[in-house]
């Protein structure tokens, strides 16, 4: 198991090969940070979105049958454990208004913890001390919550918005163990969950155009909580999220993101059930390019009923489940963020988790002003609201509701990317055409 991460990145440099002409890669930082405030956007849009049915539709008997495109603008049904969703009754795309922040959720929240560490450290590479450093001082335990209350009705509850491998990673680190012991099988039975894949895709931002150096810096975050496939396939959506920069630029949108998707697959272990779960739903889209239900349906009778391809399901939030579903919603998506995100949170399981990441990953390629185009929006929130569920953070925006905004965060950023493209990438920071100059090969 050790070698495969070395595998992964010789398959993808010698997917990527670098003539004397373009073997550096120009990027603007000022596009890139209208960029990173499009990843935000898209984001948190996908997100809340997709929280609207998350574990409405998981396959089992009470939760079935599965979500079509029949479905869009109905009403919500009740979560496998029976409830609802506070901001939301109907299955809709979600937009908070201008002056509103975002509300944070473990899709964003711990991907805006990372992107802070970085930056307070003034570091381009996490260590584990200041990983789990960052965790304590920034996560609430499952005593030191403070109160929630989800419907004015509700009973309040003490809530740290942890869950499964987050949960278990964090109860490990106060009794002193680092990443990536908080991810071991022995410590960590949720190993194989998905929460490394809603809590590391933005470290291949922080490393445009070179994923080998994306998976460096994502390394220890990833086994922060995640082991074998699961850690495999959080460096599917991080290399997906570095390459998005050097994209073709004369491809159309659905080829563009078919050759991410492909280029990232190359990382996978290939007798790995990542891979063979990727080659199953690429062909079923190839086969089948305008039947998304469908596909979704193969891969529940194929993996969660009859186990094929070595894989055991455990449980709607199982990274290899949500993958294949997250791959359904990518391909037929075919670029198209409004459609993706549609798709996503139809498709079952864990839905917010794969919408968001696509919403994240799409509206970088859009930038922030292609988002908006996207949806038709002419005022849309563009603050956040991280103390919804973390603590201690600096409030940058004591004028307006909420602790930030994405355009402070993109340029909190591009500091720390500066730092990479330096430190590891061998790069250059062209000041004076405010630009990054990055070798290509590593």
């Amino acid at each position: 198991m050790t070698a495969y991460p070395i595998l992964g990145l010789i398959l993808l440099t010698l997917a990527l090969p670098v003539s004397a002409e373009d073997a550096v890669l120009r990027l603007s930082r000022s596009d890139y940070a209208e960029r990173l405030q499009g990843f935000w956007l898209g984001q948190n849009i996908a997100n809340w979105t997709g929280l609207v049915t998350e574990m409405d539709a998981v396959g089992t008997p009470e939760t079935l049958p599965f979500y079509t495109d029949s479905d869009w603008g109905s009403l919500d049904r009740r979560s496998v454990w029976g409830d609802f969703v506070a901001h939301s009754d109907r299955i809709a795309f979600y937009f908070e208004p201008l002056g509103t922040p975002w509300g944070a959720d473990d899709d964003t929240d711990i991907e805006y913890l990372y992107s802070f560490l970085h930056h307070h450290h003034e570091t381009s590479k996490l260590t584990a001390e200041q990983i789990r450093d960052g965790w304590l001082t920034h996560i609430y335990s499952e005593t030191d919550a403070p109160l929630h209350q989800k419907f004015p009705d509700s009973t309040p509850v003490i809530e740290n918005f942890l869950w499964v491998s987050n949960e278990r990673a964090r109860q490990l680190m106060t009794e002193g163990m680092r990443p990536p012991n908080t991810s071991a099988p022995m410590h960590n039975p949720m190993h194989s969950m998905i929460d490394a894949q809603l809590t590391t895709e933005i470290f291949g931002l922080l490393a445009p155009g070179r994923p080998d150096t994306a998976q460096d810096i994502a390394y220890l975050p990833i086994r922060t909580t995640a082991q074998g496939e699961a850690a495999w396939i959080a460096q599917f959506y991080v290399v997906m999220h570095s390459l998005a920069a050097r994209v073709d630029p004369t491809l159309t949108r659905q080829e563009q993101t078919q050759w991410l998707a492909d280029q990232a697959s190359q990382t996978l272990p290939p007798d790995s059930t990542a891979a063979k779960i990727y080659q199953f739903v690429a062909g079923h889209y190839r086969r089948q390019p305008d039947q998304w239900a469908l596909t979704r349906d193969a891969i529940y009778q194929r993996y969660q009923l009859t186990g094929a391809d070595n894989y055991q399901y455990q449980a709607p939030f199982d990274a290899l489940i949500n993958f294949a579903a997250s791959l359904v919603s990518w391909f037929y998506g075919e670029g198209d963020i409004v459609r993706t995100i549609q798709i996503a949170t139809l498709a079952g399981w864990d839905s917010d988790n794969p919408s968001a990441t696509w919403g994240g990953l799409l509206g970088f390629m859009l930038g922030l002003d292609g988002v908006k185009a996207a949806f038709a929006l002419e005022d849309v929130s563009n603050t956040y609201w991280i103390h919804r569920t973390r603590r201690q953070f600096p409030d940058r925006t004591p004028d307006q509701d909420g602790e930030d905004s994405f355009a402070l965060m993109a340029a909190r950023d591009l500091q720390t990317i500066d730092r990479v493209v330096v430190e590891q990438m061998g790069g250059q920071l062209d000041r004076r055409n405010d630009e990054w100059i990055i070798p290509l090969a590593p």
